[in-house]
């Protein structure tokens, strides 16, 4: 197995644009990796690349050290964990499954549950840094679960992100990524408001921009985004779907615990409306988009 910097077998479902990135530096560090997708396509790219296309998730688990999931949403996880032919009833022969998803912190806990009654090990490690950093293999990844599953995982984080920490137990890690997005959503909010002040005042975005990434209001979102919301790119990266679907995750896990998140509920609200206008296969960035629309600068 791929303990101590060794190469290890890997079972890994879902190719999206983040899986896609994550199996191919897998593959660069040296790990055997077998795919699983709903579209054929998709394995097809990464076979040509060296890994070996599984026919469902028990069969890439089959023979593994690691099963990986990286799925759009909660239910896309269940599926693949509940389902016959699933991971619950076909484990990996490491007993290591990690679902590298945003989920419901809830479900993880249960599904973690399911996996300890039967001897596997189920960490929740989802990943910051977008596709950029999941090309690049620098992603933040944080990992709820028991220690000695995270310390048998860590190998294969290592080959997928740099920042690497285990925040507690199972459903941390769900917990910690939904704050970082309850974060990342309302900064996005708050950049596309100063462009629209500061287009309607007349003055140059791009200089505008750039005084701002050098004072206390720099953000990775700013440097990143900033950009293409000035240019009017609305061009697909981390989608709009996507965040709402975070978005929602926080605000459910807010309402369970009886905290109030008043400013989460306002940017959700402009996801909803940029959806409504058929934002939702757009960039994260197509936010600016309703500010085009309130403040009417671009029709769309």
């Amino acid at each position: 197995m791929g303990v101590s910097g060794g190469a290890g077998t890997v079972g890994f479902i879902g190719l999206g644009t983040m899986g896609r990135e994550m199996v191919l530096n897998l593959l660069k560090a040296g790990h055997a990796v077998r795919v699983s997708d709903l579209r054929r396509e998709a394995m097809d790219e990464l076979v040509a690349h060296g890994a070996t296309a599984a026919d469902g998730p028990a069969e890439a688990a089959a023979g593994a050290d690691i099963a990986i999931t990286m799925l759009p949403d909660t239910p896309d996880v269940e599926a693949v964990v509940y389902a016959a032919g699933g991971l619950l009833a076909n484990p990996p022969r490491g007993r290591l499954v990690v679902d590298m998803s945003t989920i419901s912190p809830v479900a993880v806990r249960r599904i973690h549950a399911d996996f300890a009654a039967r001897d596997v090990a189920f960490l929740d490690a989802p990943v910051s840094g977008g596709p950029v950093g999941a090309k690049n293999g620098t992603l933040s990844i944080m990992v709820g679960g028991d220690p000695e599953g995270f310390a048998r995982a860590h190998p294969f984080f290592g080959a997928m992100g740099t920042t690497i920490t285990h925040v507690g137990g199972p459903g941390a890690g769900q917990t910690v990524k939904l704050c970082n997005q309850l974060v990342c959503g309302i900064n996005i909010q708050a950049i596309c408001e100063a462009i629209a002040l500061g287009r309607a005042s007349g003055v140059d975005l791009e200089q505008l921009r750039k005084v701002l990434l050098g004072g206390s209001a720099a953000s990775w979102m700013l440097d990143r985004l900033g950009p293409a919301m000035i240019a009017g790119d609305a061009s697909a990266g981390f989608r709009i779907d996507l965040m709402f679907k975070d978005l929602r995750l926080v605000q459910e896990h807010a309402q369970a615990l009886s905290v109030p998140l008043p400013g989460t509920a306002l940017v959700t609200s402009q996801y909803v409306e940029a959806r409504a206008h058929g934002e939702g296969a757009n960039g994260n960035q197509a936010l600016f988009r309703v500010y085009d629309r309130m403040t009417n600068q671009r029709p769309s």
